[in-house]
């Protein structure tokens, strides 16, 4: 497998940065997964296609919106009706989707090459997030496991709380850049650290 070199490019400055009087509010962290896809489910063959991602990943994914899963180094969350994002820390997800899914139930596309992954957490991680966003990032309204789709000044982002103070960001990679710079900017009032 061909590693994809990170777009992030001078704007990534591992180290402590913004106001640290408290230490660091968030850490940020560009993931580097080695499959993202998307699959998406015909009309009425949800369950198919959440007995696929179930059957390749492990992850069981309830037919709630927004539902997903986190488990280790795989994770899978709804983006929309009949939409989901699974990832693998390994690649290969895509083609081992593709043998579980029946064409009739949907469809799965290879994201690897046009996303990018971007953790941040710490007991700041809400507080950051909320400054972009106008959603409710209450454990109670956005659970571990649970995605969500919206955007930030037209810069789609697909995001899943993946522990009690961690939230993984999917990107397009052609905003990366741009994205990761205003994330560190909401950061700097709690301070953050960026992981090499």
């Amino acid at each position: 497998m061909v590693e994809i070199a990170s777009p992030l490019g001078i704007a990534h400055l591992p180290g402590s940065h913004g106001n640290l009087a408290d230490g660091a509010g968030v850490k940020i962290t560009e993931l580097r997964p080695g499959s993202i896809a998307e699959v998406a489910a015909w009309p009425g063959m949800e369950g198919s296609v959440r007995a696929a991602i179930e059957a390749t990943t492990g992850l069981s994914i309830s037919a709630e919106p927004s539902a997903g899963a986190v488990k280790e180094a795989r994770s899978a969350f709804g983006i929309g009706p009949g939409r989901f994002l699974a990832i693998d820390a390994a690649g290969g997800l895509a083609e081992a989707l593709k043998t579980k899914l029946a064409l009739e139930a949907g469809t799965v596309t290879d994201l690897s090459h046009g996303r990018t992954a971007i953790r941040i957490e710490g007991p700041r991680a809400e507080w950051v997030l909320a400054k972009l966003y106008a959603i409710d990032f209450s454990p109670a309204a956005f659970p571990v496991g649970t995605g969500k789709a919206t955007a930030h000044h037209d810069i789609l982002t697909q995001m899943q709380r993946v522990g009690d103070d961690a939230f993984d960001l999917y990107v397009f990679r052609s905003f990366a850049r741009s994205f990761w710079t205003t994330l560190c900017h909401a950061a700097e009032e709690v301070g953050y650290q960026i992981v090499d």
